[in-house]
């Protein structure tokens, strides 16, 4: 047969394709951008014929009906990453959470999870029969390997991507046509707290280092300080439209990256369609599984590789807190200590945390001195490196305890710093600056207790350390 009878054969609606779900499976599907929005309204307008059905996801970028109070003993979500949408339901234990390293997923889903079946969404598929699983990757494309059931929502607008990306129309159970709109990330405005974060990444940042970027405000930020660079290389478990200028303009080439040499890297792409039309049939852009793409070992091949990552809370010894607020799961680990250690392992490699200084419209500091009771500590202090919020940049390797504390009190929100100092000396006994650095101690307490925020802040910006 050919690919093209083999295709039509397989080629169904939504309602049929669900028939091939019993009670009691478990089903893994896509995520973010590629997320088979079609297969699964069809999954819960049919709720009702289903029990005990275990939904395997990770972020999403649209509802989370699993969560809803009518799927009970219908459909329950095993969510791999924490979002608006399901937050409520893992705290009220209506959903479950399982928590990993982002590069150790494939494995932990095959091989722990055990899914029976796949719902996957790809592109259509081009004259020799091969669809493209476009945005999204990750673990996605793996499960398809060896779940007994493989159902694929076939829509045009999902780009075509290469690499790892592709696979025949033969491996597949069936192909439901559902040509929904791509979930879009769209930039946002940069704030000045984030554009000043992004002045002093940059700083960190030099010709031919290898970058890996998230998405929001910061990475954002961060890549409009990169144009006067040269020679950039990208190696990242998922970009947003930020990236995009930065390679039509050359800045990020490639050209010196260690390994995959030329290409561009990524697990998943999670931008607008300015994105999606940028990796759309283009060569230099390489999609591969996460366990490629996050693995510790293959990130550190590339020379001079540099990590951003961001955070919720930092501790005055340098624990970074990520995916937690206190019990509740408020993300994931995602590929942070994934790409931390990688960067660290790398020759002329860096790390960096990068966030505000404040949370909560400024009421909350992210540097405390000790992390919320109950929160995770997701990357340990012994890997961090670089900490930086819009007050400067603190370097922590190699520097004792006091060295880091007194670093981090020096990049918290000036307003703060005076609780920081009181909590210092509690911890080390000791007055942690000079009386060059700062007015006596009883003043800022003073400042402090007359609310006379902006004199604390002009008195307490240390320029000596």
């Amino acid at each position: 047969m050919s690919w093209k009878e083999i295709y039509n054969d397989k080629l169904t609606t939504a309602e049929n394709a669900i028939k091939l779900i019993k009670n009691g499976d478990k089903v893994v599907t896509g995520f973010g951008v590629g997320e088979p929005f079609g297969i699964e309204r069809a999954l819960v307008e049919h709720y009702k014929d289903f029990n005990n059905v275990e939904i395997i996801s990770m972020l999403t970028l649209g509802d989370s009906p699993w969560c809803r109070p009518e799927m009970r003993g219908h459909f329950t979500l095993n969510c791999l990453f924490a979002s608006q949408s399901n937050r409520a339901a893992i705290d009220n234990g209506t959903s479950e959470f399982t928590t990993s390293h982002f590069y150790e997923i494939p494995d932990l889903i095959k091989n722990y999870i055990c899914p029976r079946v796949s719902i996957v969404m790809v592109s259509p598929p081009d004259e020799h029969g091969y669809v493209s699983f476009g945005t999204t990757v990750d673990y996605t494309k793996g499960t398809t390997d060896y779940c007994e059931v493989v159902i694929a929502q076939v829509n045009k607008n999902m780009p075509r991507t290469f690499g790892n990306a592709i696979k025949h129309v033969r491996d597949f159970t069936c192909f439901v046509e559902i040509d929904d709109a791509l979930p879009e990330v769209k930039t946002t405005n940069i704030s000045e707290i984030e554009m000043e974060i992004g002045k002093h990444c940059a700083e960190l940042i030099h010709d031919g280092d290898c970058l890996q970027l998230g998405i929001g405000g910061i990475p954002n930020a961060v890549c409009q300080q990169l144009f006067d660079k040269k020679d950039l290389g990208l190696h990242s478990e998922l970009v947003g439209d930020g990236v995009v200028d930065l390679l039509e303009a050359g800045v990020i080439n490639n050209k010196l990256k260690t390994i995959n040499n030329g290409r561009t890297v990524l697990g998943a792409a999670f931008g607008s369609k300015k994105l999606n039309d940028y990796i759309n049939n283009n060569p230099a852009v390489e999609m591969h599984p996460i366990d490629y793409v996050n693995n510790p070992i293959e990130i550190a091949k590339n020379d001079n590789m540099v990590s951003i990552n961001s955070c919720l809370q930092i501790d005055l010894l340098g624990q970074v807190v990520s995916d937690t607020i206190g019990l509740s799961q408020f993300s994931a680990v995602g590929g942070q200590v994934d790409f931390v250690r990688g960067a660290t392992m790398s020759k002329g490699g860096r790390s960096i945390i990068a966030m505000p200084s404040t949370a909560r419209k400024g009421t909350v500091s992210r540097i405390v001195p000790l992390i919320t009771e109950g929160s995770a500590v997701t990357t340990p202090r012994n890997d961090v490196n670089f900490v930086v919020t819009e007050y400067g940049i603190a370097q922590l390797k190699g520097k004792t305890l006091k060295e880091r504390a007194k670093a981090l009190i020096k990049i918290s929100h000036p307003k703060f710093r005076p609780h920081l100092i009181i909590e210092y000396r509690k911890r080390f006994n000791e007055e942690p600056f000079t009386k060059d650095d700062f007015v006596s101690f009883k003043e800022v307490i003073k400042e402090k207790i007359k609310g006379d925020i902006h004199s604390v802040k002009s008195k307490i910006t240390p320029e000596k350390a």
